[in-house]
């Protein structure tokens, strides 16, 4: 597959299986064909904001098990800091022993989740820094920074029936070279500051919603390689 610009919607999206209901801020319905079920559990995130949450029920929340009630309105300043794409060190090889750790507990062969991911991971914008509501997306040796607002969330069921949400931020002035709306997912459903996140794009909030299939990941910049892959591995 071609990586896709900037400017399109983060990747096309598959038919197959059927998502079972949208909620949010909109109360609108979606079909959806991504159970989440290979790449929820890479990773981990630490609640540093004051919730009075147990250790159950975060598990719970980080496999998609939660209550409406539970989610919560997010800042961007969630997601501040500098990050970079994964997708570099999938095509290097350097991911290559997290695959091969997913095959041994896995339904897949290393080979059958590198092409998974590599469809997941793929993307052109190798670094993304968030200042304030400023983001900037480094693409192919160019800088575009934009400021994007808050834009509601939209919780997503999905066909095994464990769910997910997409906090969704607007673009304040439209423009040519950035998206009109980014919309995160990391696993939390509440603040938090994240240790990762996938990140989807594009100039159409509804449809951006139905992006299954590609969901470029970003971890913090100064980490190497090797240490991405621990972090996968652990978690």
């Amino acid at each position: 597959m071609t990586p896709l610009p900037l400017k399109a919607a983060s990747a096309l999206v598959l038919s197959a299986l059927i998502l079972t209901g949208v909620q949010g801020v909109s109360a609108s319905e979606h079909d959806h064909d991504h159970t989440h079920n290979d790449h929820d559990h890479d990773h981990d995130h630490d609640h540093d904001h004051d919730h009075d949450h147990d250790h159950d029920s975060d598990s719970d929340i980080y496999s998609g098990y939660f209550d409406d009630d539970q989610v919560e309105d997010r800042a961007l300043s969630d997601w501040e800091g500098d990050w970079q794409s994964v997708y570099p060190y999938l095509q290097d090889g350097t991911l290559d022993e997290v695959f091969a750790h997913k095959a041994e507990n896995g339904d897949k062969t290393a080979e059958e989740y590198k092409a998974y991911y590599d469809t997941g991971y793929q993307t052109d914008v190798e670094r993304i820094v968030i200042d304030g509501s400023d983001v900037t997306f480094f693409e192919n040796g160019q800088e575009r920074t934009g400021e994007y607002q808050y834009d509601g969330y939209e919780i997503l069921t999905y066909q095994a029936g464990n769910r997910g949400v997409r906090f969704i931020y607007a673009l304040e002035e439209a423009s040519d070279d950035l998206p009109q709306y980014i919309q995160f997912s990391d696993h939390s459903i509440y603040p938090t500051d994240a240790h990762h996140f996938h990140l989807y794009w594009g100039d159409d909030r509804e449809a951006l919603l139905e992006e299954v299939t590609n969901w470029p990941t970003y971890y913090p910049y100064e980490l190497s390689g090797e240490e991405i892959v621990e972090e996968m591995i652990a978690h």
